[in-house]
């Protein structure tokens, strides 16, 4: 028995030291992971450095052909083709970093800009600098706040905190708390699995549409794009679910990636379907994704009105070079920036938006146009500028600025100053639609008038021919 004993001892102590043996290897493997991660931020920072120096090199030279500018015009397109898996010709590899974020998004955009690619890569060099470096995280403080938090109720501290962000690990339960907050009146107990019985009992004329959609929703997001996994299905099933939810409606696209968002973030189906919800018929007026679109468009021309009251030399260069910014705008508002943005700020833009509504949207899109004015004002052609408005929101790297652009720079912002801009826009739009209706109405009557005129000639002309 005490050799038993002295036995079990033994493996005890070994267990023991292999354990702090284990524990001591996986502390030194977390430390050369961020120790490596470190320095791939760092080569990032110094390889945007460098082609920032040729970009600046090539706009001293201009177009005149030397041999200087074949020379930058070689180095550029070597940096452009370079990545870091080409790089390790002497067969020593990094230690891999996941391409994609939490949420399932690849974490540097891969631009299709032809002329302005070097730009694009400097600033995507910037955004996986930020990325590698966690400097995105929320501040230690920050989540000692979200942690201490039990009890969520309406505040102006809670307002600040979701300006900040939540952190990953709260916001599931933090969103579903808003999304309550805005659909408790209508919400009852098993009203989702009705919806879905109503659907399998017969088809909704908006499926086809729906399927469709699914195919494209967030194609750089492997939750929707690798064939096994189940959120393409828990998403049809969401926006069938909403059609039955709101005929009026049904279906209009765009709705698939507001569902999709808040499926990546809630994971369950009916927390999703209940988003979906709060967004499109309490946060969002009314109209907003009708057949007519027509409180989008309002907030097209709002958004106007305000980008040229506080930034009008944007504006005034803007309109220089005859852009149109609703055309990239647009969609911005209808899917709350859920293609424009990378997903860590985007998500924090969605955090503020579900506790205060619209007024989040233009906020952001004032702060967008801020961040990136300088690079705007620098472009001096319609071309480029358009260019590059199809990509610079995922150049962003800097929520904590943005937040600051948004809240602070941008005030005073009252919400009595958008709906006055709303309803005075409104009412100019609806009279632009109803004198283009009485327009498509009398060419309609003219129409009718000589196609009569016509047949009543044709048919005199055959009396005529019976006669003779």
């Amino acid at each position: 028995m005490e050799a038993y004993r002295t036995q079990n001892r033994f493996l005890n102590s070994e267990i023991h030291q292999v354990t702090k043996i284990w524990r001591k290897a996986a502390e030194k493997e977390k430390a050369l992971l961020t120790k490596c991660a470190y320095l791939q931020a760092r080569n990032c920072q110094v390889e945007s450095k460098y082609l920032a120096g040729l970009q600046k090199l090539q706009e001293a030279l201009g177009d005149e052909p030397s041999k200087c500018s074949e020379l930058l015009r070689q180095l550029i397109q070597e940096a452009l083709q370079w990545e870091a898996g080409e790089a390790s010709a002497d067969g020593i590899e990094l230690s891999p970093i996941s391409q994609y974020d939490e949420y399932g998004f690849l974490t540097v955009p891969d631009y299709e800009v032809e002329d302005l690619k070097l730009l694009a890569k400097i600033q995507a060099l910037e955004v996986r600098s930020h990325h590698l470096l966690g400097l995105e995280a929320v501040d230690r403080p920050l989540r000692e706040r979200w942690a201490a938090l039990d009890e969520l109720v309406p505040s102006a501290e809670l307002k600040q905190l979701l300006r900040g962000g939540v952190p990953r690990e709260h916001r599931p339960r933090v969103w579903r708390w808003l999304v309550h907050l805005r659909v408790q009146h209508m919400h009852t107990p098993g009203c989702y699995q009705e919806l879905l019985s109503r659907g399998r009992a017969r088809e909704q004329p908006a499926a086809r549409q729906i399927e469709l959609d699914l195919n494209r929703t967030f194609p750089n997001n492997k939750h929707f794009t690798c064939p096994t996994s189940s959120f393409p299905d828990k998403l049809r099933r969401v926006l069938l679910a909403f059609s039955w939810q709101n005929p009026t409606i049904g279906y209009c696209q765009g709705l698939n990636r507001l569902a999709a968002i808040a499926l990546l973030v809630l994971e369950e189906e009916e927390s999703a379907f209940w988003c979906l919800v709060a967004i499109v018929e309490t946060i969002m007026p009314a109209d907003y994704y009708c057949n007519t679109l027509t409180a989008s468009q309002v907030d097209q021309r709002v958004l106007q009105d305000l980008l040229s009251e506080k930034l009008p030399r944007l504006m005034a260069h803007l309109g220089q070079h005859h852009v149109d910014l609703s055309l990239i705008t647009f969609n911005w508002f209808l899917v709350v920036f859920a293609d424009s943005l990378i997903s860590n700020i985007l998500l924090q833009v969605w955090d503020a938006f579900l506790y205060e509504g619209t007024k989040v949207l233009f906020r952001y899109a004032l702060a967008i146009f801020k961040y990136n004015e300088k690079e705007i004002l620098r472009l001096q052609n319609s071309l480029e500028i358009y260019q590059y408005l199809r990509f610079f929101t995922k150049t962003i790297s800097n929520s904590r600025k943005l937040m600051n652009i948004a809240f602070n720079d941008m005030n005073p912002f009252r919400m009595k100053q958008l709906r006055q801009l709303r309803i005075i826009h409104r009412e100019r739009l609806e009279a632009e639609l109803q004198e283009l209706e009485q327009l498509k109405a009398e060419y309609l009557e003219r129409q009718t008038f000589q196609g009569r005129a016509v047949a009543e000639g044709c048919a005199s002309e055959d009396e005529g021919e019976g006669e003779a």
